[in-house]
């Protein structure tokens, strides 16, 4: 269903932001919208490091209009659920364990009180999260689909990332920004070209961040690395072949921020697992792509829906 573009740039009539309070006490800003009529499912949305909610709005409607409620929260740390270090614009984390904790806890209130199927989907880090959770029996959905999840990452500093990671994490507060300005260091390619071809899409977010600056998170912390490094390691040698839950993996083999090789290297290891992949007309934001991308996408991620999680 094709859904006007500028629709995305407003909370949808019927839908509901506001808080919700993780077991510690912590907010994290929600997103919800309740299905219209004989709902056809729940779907819970979690974007990607720095992202905010209103970047999915466009997708979400898609589906909403297909019969789903809709359901995503802002990270910790990042967006509008507030900042964990005194750098304002900062996204900082201690351990992804905390990021899992929040996920697991919001999860199973939010099954509970949602109509089945229930189909959590990930873009990027929220992709890394999502199949952690499964991973650990954090989330036990019906089906999950994983959008240029970050399995791995491409870095200049190869192998060598990670340990550098960890002694510069040391010699300072390792809450500090881990750089300035876009989305990796050691590129001369912009933002706007590693996240999509579609300048409209793009413009999209800055619309948002312009509306409310609380909701902009620029560079991560040196910690954040350390524990996103150290969260991939474990995953990829994690009991992935015990996850029995149907997954799609939508992956931009071309992506310049995550590594779509590890992505490919671990589909494979899931029983359940089915992959899209596309080539160089995709960057890494794929439900953010031009049409043709974004469009295949959401064909196939309904097609895997339909099979994998039907209508109960």
């Amino acid at each position: 269903m094709a859904v006007s573009r500028n629709f995305a740039r407003e909370i949808p009539e019927g839908a509901s932001v506001d808080r919700w309070r993780a077991p510690d006490g912590w907010p994290l800003r929600r997103f919800h919208w309740p299905a219209e009529g004989a709902p056809r499912g729940s779907i819970l949305f979690q974007t990607g490091r720095g992202d905010v909610f209103e970047k999915y709005l466009e997708s979400f409607a898609h589906w909403h209009a297909a019969g789903w409620t809709i359901t995503a929260f802002d990270w910790r740390g990042q967006g509008g659920s507030g900042r964990l270090t005194p750098k304002a614009d900062c996204g900082h984390i201690d351990d992804f364990a905390t990021y899992i904790d929040d996920l697991r806890a919001f999860a199973a209130q939010w099954q509970a009180e949602t109509p089945g199927p229930h189909v959590v989907m990930g873009h990027s880090m929220g992709g890394h999260l999502v199949l952690r959770g499964l991973v650990e029996g954090a989330i036990a959905p019906d089906a999950a689909a994983l959008v240029a999840p970050m399995l791995g990452v491409r870095s200049a500093l190869g192998k060598l990332a990670a340990p550098i990671a960890r002694v510069l994490a040391r010699l300072g507060d390792p809450r500090r920004p881990a750089w300035k300005g876009n989305e990796k260091p050691y590129t001369t390619e912009t933002r706007a070209n590693l996240l999509t071809h579609d300048p409209a899409r793009y413009a999209d977010e800055l619309w948002w961040q312009a509306k409310d600056r609380t909701l902009l998170t620029g560079p991560p912390s040196w910690q954040w690395l350390v524990a996103a490094f150290r969260s991939m390691a474990a995953l990829e040698t994690g009991p992935l072949e015990s996850v029995h839950t149907p997954l799609l993996f939508v992956v931009a083999e071309a992506d310049g921020l995550v590594d779509a090789r590890a992505a490919l290297r671990i589909a494979p290891r899931l029983p359940e697992a089915a992959l899209l992949r596309f080539g160089p007309e995709s960057a890494h934001e794929i439900l953010r792509e031009a049409d043709p991308v974004r469009d295949r996408a959401l064909a196939t991620i309904d097609g895997f829906l339909d099979t994998r999680a039907p209508r109960a």
